[in-house]
């Protein structure tokens, strides 16, 4: 499979990454990417840009050689509701994509069936096209058959996340849970999306702790998004 998109990434203006916007899209255009996002974390998360900021993102070009740009957000799910950080129209109107997901900073975990709500409840929300890293261990426990099945239904993608199953992480859960993700959506013939989740250039586009997963688990490689720009950009228009 030849990578010709990241659309997870994170510059300084997210409060705990590395590179700036430029040097991020720079690397990403030399990289051979075709499709390229930045997505800063949402407000709940210390250190991040004020949602201003979001609304002023019309100014940013999107085209650089043959590598269009996408500038959206990861949103926080916030409760067992699945509701998030930002959910006004005005806001959602700023983002070209838009990802959701469960971070510790924002997040309690909770039972089985609230962490499973909360998923859920996020993969419902039509505004919503990607849920990131959902098994990194955030939500110790939840139905995985249920949430693929949920976002199947929905056509919202499940992130398989390449930062969530770095060694230096120390998550002992995401292994077994993406193992358990990837073969569920490859049971019910649901495709999904890695993510690089880098907060520096040099991961833009390094599945290197994603990829052993997808051949471990024989995930076929027309379930898998990254190699196809045109079609992920049909499924979140």
């Amino acid at each position: 499979m030849k990578t010709l998109l990241d659309v997870h990434t994170h510059t300084v203006v997210s409060g705990h990454a590395f590179s700036s916007l430029n040097e991020m899209i720079q690397a990403a255009a030399e990289k051979g990417l075709e499709l390229y996002g930045v997505t800063e974390h949402g407000p709940a998360i210390p250190g991040t840009c004020d949602p201003l900021y979001f609304r002023n993102m019309y100014i940013v070009p999107r085209h650089y050689g043959n590598m269009r740009l996408l500038m959206g957000a990861e949103l926080n799910i916030l409760d067992y509701e699945g509701r998030l950080d930002i959910e006004s129209d005005m806001y959602m109107k700023c983002f070209e994509l838009k990802i959701a997901g469960l971070h510790s900073l924002c997040y309690k975990d909770g039972t089985r069936e609230e962490n499973t709500s909360a998923l859920i409840g996020a993969i419902e929300n039509p505004n919503v096209n990607i849920i990131s890293h959902p098994c990194d261990g955030t939500a110790s426990d939840f139905d995985i058959e249920a949430v693929v099945l949920a976002a199947k239904r929905t056509g919202t993608l499940l992130e398989l996340n390449n930062q969530s199953l770095n060694p230096h992480r120390n998550k002992v859960l995401a292994r077994p849970m993406f193992l358990e993700m990837l073969r569920l959506s490859k049971k019910y013939d649901n495709p999904i999306i890695l993510g690089s989740d880098a907060h520096h250039t040099s991961y833009i586009a390094d599945y290197q702790y994603a990829l052993p997963l997808i051949e471990e688990a024989a995930f076929p490689e027309e379930l898998i998004i990254n190699d196809k720009p045109a079609l992920l950009l049909d499924m979140i228009s």
